[in-house]
């Protein structure tokens, strides 16, 4: 049901593209062919060249169905980037088209001014034609705009620059040639030019839309993005919380889809968990700037300004895969000493595990100049999963965990007692009840302090765990 509503919109927006292109076809096929008929009985060069246009219109139109017929099929083995492309193209031979007719009109127009003039015949039909052209123009450019508009469809935009032209073409020709006519009437012979600079007027019109289709079309076939848009994408982008810096932007446009590729510096201490989380938030950042873009985003670690020296330390494990814990960092005389435990592969050799563990202290040194001494306690990483015994309660060991509990004040209440075996190892844990208010620092020193006392006074004892809880969230 999901995947369904997900593609209704596809197959409704495929519909309307296609439905408005073909009633551009349509409109601009009609026109055409008035314009020719009515032009070749009078003679009026603006009316043939406003016809020439229409022709035009029509190629362009027939190109556009043919364009969104294709532009949303989907990606395939050879156009991984999808069909969208091929309004771009279609709307850039349509400018080719506009200008060429341009200049066929503005030659025409000069020929029947300076070297063959020729005899119109004036009647109401061109004017009528002419207005009913413009009616339908104007109708057909309003369409096409909103659906272009509604779909980011460059080759319905095209089309609707073309209608939006007609008007204005259209709009020149029928002052020409009202002006020519008044010329005949009232015998003024300089006014029978007047069709055709109505002519020449024409193919400016053509000439400064086509010129600024062109602008749009070359800029999109050859991957540009505007500077505002890029601007306001990268904006979102540094404004998105955990990204360092954006170090490259790359950013195309196919059709009315937008593909953007990112690398962004992000803090090196995340955790992989945190970089996914992140990395969605800064897709949704460039979502909301180019809603329905194909977003790629790389991530580059970088150490911070704000980083500890305890950060700096765990980068450095992290980078060569181990877990560190129970870092001390002492200044002795000026210089650093750095205590820690780092756990290695239990089946690692010890000649092996201190090859492995003397390179690490050799990057923190290196990474941290001012650190002069570093002392690992290596401890090994369980390469297969325990499986305990679960023992019955064992009231006497329960006894000596809480009396060693009762030489710290601060606990509340001992809990939860699980008492295992592990071959021949004992294993203890427990939940201890402490203030909410108190620190972590002093909650950690009671802890051990709890685990090495239980130890002292059971030796049969290998491991204690024990779980720390605030009073507030004790329910026994």
């Amino acid at each position: 049901m999901s995947q369904a509503t997900q593609q209704t919109p596809g197959r409704s927006a495929t519909a309307e593209k296609k439905s408005a292109a073909a009633l551009s076809v349509t409109a601009a096929a009609c026109m055409a062919v008035f314009k020719l008929v009515v032009g070749l009985l009078s003679g009026s060069l603006g009316l043939l060249s406003d016809a020439a246009h229409s022709g035009i219109d029509l190629v362009g139109s027939t190109l556009t169905l043919f364009s969104v017929r294709v532009s949303d099929k989907p990606a395939d083995e050879d156009h991984p980037y999808g069909h969208a492309k091929i309004e771009n193209l279609s709307a850039f031979i349509e400018t080719f088209l506009m200008l060429a007719s341009a200049l066929w009109i503005t030659v025409q127009a000069i020929i029947r001014i300076f070297f063959r003039p020729v005899e119109l015949h004036y009647s109401f039909w061109p004017l009528l034609v002419l207005a009913i052209s413009m009616v339908v123009d104007f109708s057909r450019s309003r369409h096409l705009k909103t659906v272009a508009v509604r779909y980011q469809s460059e080759a319905l935009a095209a089309d609707a620059f073309h209608f939006a032209s007609d008007i204005w073409a259209s709009a020149a020709v029928f002052i020409g040639f009202g002006v020519a006519w008044i010329g005949w009437v009232l015998n003024i012979p300089w006014l029978r030019f007047a069709d055709s600079v109505a002519a020449i007027v024409v193919s400016a019109l053509i000439f400064y839309f086509g010129l600024r289709l062109a602008l749009r079309t070359v800029g999109a076939l050859t991957d540009s993005v505007s500077p505002e848009t890029r601007r306001h994408v990268l904006h979102e982008l540094q404004h998105t919380e955990g990204v360092l810096d954006v170090d490259q932007a790359r950013m195309r446009r196919a059709g009315a889809k937008y593909f953007a590729d990112f690398t962004l510096s992000l803090p090196r201490q995340l955790t992989f968990q945190k970089v996914e989380d992140l990395v969605r938030d800064a897709t949704a950042a460039v979502h909301r700037v180019l809603p329905g873009a194909d977003v790629v985003i790389h991530t580059i670690p970088r150490s911070t300004m704000a980083e500890s020296i305890f950060d700096q330390i765990r980068a450095v494990a992290s980078r060569n895969n181990v877990t560190l814990h129970d870092i001390s960092v002492q200044s002795i005389g000026g210089r650093l000493r750095v205590e820690q435990h780092l756990e290695v592969n239990e089946n690692l050799s010890l000649q092996q595990a201190h090859s492995f563990v003397r390179r690490i202290e050799d990057e923190i040194r290196q990474d941290l100049p001012q650190v002069a001494e570093v002392l690992t306690h290596i401890e090994n990483e369980p390469a297969t999963i325990e499986n305990p015994q679960i023992l019955e309660r064992n009231r006497r060991v329960e006894d000596r965990l809480r009396r060693a509990a009762a030489e710290f004040p601060a606990i509340l209440d001992i809990h939860e007692v699980v008492t295992g075996r592990v071959g021949d190892k004992l294993q203890v844990s427990c939940h201890c009840t402490l203030p909410d208010d108190m620190p972590m620092q002093q909650v950690h020193e009671i802890i051990t302090g709890l685990e090495d006392h239980l130890k002292l006074k059971a030796p049969e004892i290998s491991r204690v765990l024990i779980h720390p809880e605030p009073a507030t969230d004790n329910r026994h």
